[in-house]
């Protein structure tokens, strides 16, 4: 499948079937993201370490939605593509990026509420170097957050402030298309 001429989409999935969804996806020939996250739950008698949706409730696929909207659509577990009305809108290949370059990075990363404001940084070294992005508040413990614009949600990963220098050229927070954030831990 040429996938120069497709584009990421968000589907909207039923709740925990997530990963049938990507896994009969991916066997249909698509290439499909469903990032997640780990995170440690506790029962009466045991903590156990699980592997979580980043965006719950969505996963992504890349595809020409002009030639293969019905295949997508038959997946179990996929409710709809996002879109306005019954058009799909695309996900910016950057934000894509983003969200991947912080899942293969391997710290901590959880989801977020969508954020858009602050001033421009950019991360220099470090696992997810070259990211650039927005620094909302300044404290001991900074987050990453990638927003994914479509679907108004956030990831937030921890980063050390030494990875970060200030960009000299300010930005509109409302003109990012990278949709990268950074902020101070929120407790």
């Amino acid at each position: 499948m040429n996938t120069n001429a497709n584009q990421w989409y968000a589907l909207q999935i039923q709740s925990r079937l997530g990963s049938v969804a990507s896994t009969v996806l991916r066997g249909k020939g698509y290439e499909e993201f469903l990032p997640v996250y780990s995170s440690c739950r506790s029962w009466s008698d045991r903590v156990k370490t699980i592997n979580l949706p980043l965006f719950p409730g969505y996963l992504f696929c890349r595809f020409n939605p002009q030639d293969r909207l019905v295949p997508v659509l038959t997946t179990p577990g996929v409710i709809a593509i996002v879109g306005a009305g019954k058009t799909p809108l695309p996900v910016a290949e950057e934000e894509i990026a983003a969200v991947r370059s912080v899942v293969r990075s391997g710290l901590a990363a959880q989801p977020w509420p969508f954020l858009t404001a602050g001033s421009s940084v950019y991360i220099q070294s470090g696992p997810l170097a070259g990211l650039e992005g927005i620094v909302a508040n300044t404290d001991k413990i900074y987050r990453l957050v990638v927003n994914v614009t479509l679907l108004r949600r956030s990831v937030a990963v921890e980063i050390d402030w030494d990875w970060v220098r200030p960009v000299t050229a300010r930005i509109d927070p409302r003109a990012v298309t990278g949709s990268v954030r950074l902020i101070q831990r929120m407790e």
